[in-house]
């Protein structure tokens, strides 16, 4: 992976990671289109610059991430967090081993946009549009929604916003939740990837060492590569977060759905045609 590469995977990794769209979907299918799709580093780097992007939640959100006197806010979403974090690990080998194919991402695209074009009429009674109306149940089921993103191609925005809806949560309220879940989530998923997997890293024909993250960020310069790419994830991602709200205020979810609909069915055809 080359320096323009990484700034391109970044920009998608931040316009698209807090929409319901599915940034891994984004990326794979961007790193396939370049070619670099089964290099280990480029699989790192698409976990790891998640970081940047949360950063960008934990800024505009300051006040809420900050504001130690609500000690139930950090309740609920270290609540939400826990089935992510119990059944990512148990199942980290067999979602790597789907991002390897984008046939069944996209087709999960095109499943998930479908639904997002009747969410309203599915949740109809949303009335919480305030954090603290937000039960520590709802909160936890709304963290079991999320797991659904494990599979690649469902956008864990998507499944944590449907979630919320479906505990009663407002739309806007359940995109906010979404962004706050995101940054434990997101951060977690960040360090394991960095400092706990081992990474299986071909280094001759035939010989592969298991390596961290960490060094593998210290090899060539891949650690500049991480480091522009966390930045750029940062900025774009702030960008995108705002663009979000206003679009999901005036807009709805429509949008979205045509959108995974068309794209998955774009991939599809590039499957078929250029990787027979």
């Amino acid at each position: 992976m080359d320096f323009i590469q990484a700034i391109f995977l970044a920009i998608i990794e931040g316009l698209t990671e807090f929409l319901p769209v599915s940034s891994t979907a984004h990326m794979i299918f961007t790193s396939t289109i370049f070619g670099i799709e089964k290099d280990v580093f480029v699989k790192m780097f698409q976990v790891s610059i998640q970081f940047g992007a949360i950063l960008a939640v934990v800024v505009l959100y300051w006040k809420k991430f900050f504001d130690f006197t609500n000690f139930k806010f950090y309740v609920k979403i270290g609540l939400a967090v826990i089935p992510a974090l119990v059944l990512g690990k148990l199942f980290d080998d067999k979602i790597e081993a789907v991002l390897e194919k984008p046939l069944p991402i996209a087709i999960t695209l095109i499943i998930g946009g479908i639904i997002l074009l009747f969410i309203h009429r599915l949740f109809k009674n949303t009335r919480i549009d305030e954090e603290q109306n937000v039960s520590n149940k709802s909160a936890i089921t709304i963290g079991f929604w999320q797991c659904l993103a494990m599979m690649p191609g469902t956008s864990r925005s998507a499944a944590s916003i449907i979630g919320g809806m479906q505990q009663g949560l407002t739309m806007r309220m359940a995109a906010e939740f979404s962004f706050f879940l995101a940054v434990p989530t997101m951060l977690a998923v960040t360090s394991y990837s960095i400092f706990l997997k081992d990474w299986d890293v071909p280094v001759a024909v035939g010989q592969i060492v298991e390596m961290k993250g960490y060094e593998m960020l210290m090899e060539k310069n891949y650690l500049i590569l991480f480091i522009i790419g966390n930045i750029v994830a940062f900025a774009v991602a702030v960008l995108a977060i705002k663009f979000f709200i206003g679009i999901l205020k005036k807009y709805g979810f429509k949008m979205w759905g045509w959108y995974r609909i068309v794209l998955g069915i774009a991939f599809i055809i590039f499957e078929l045609v250029f990787n027979k």
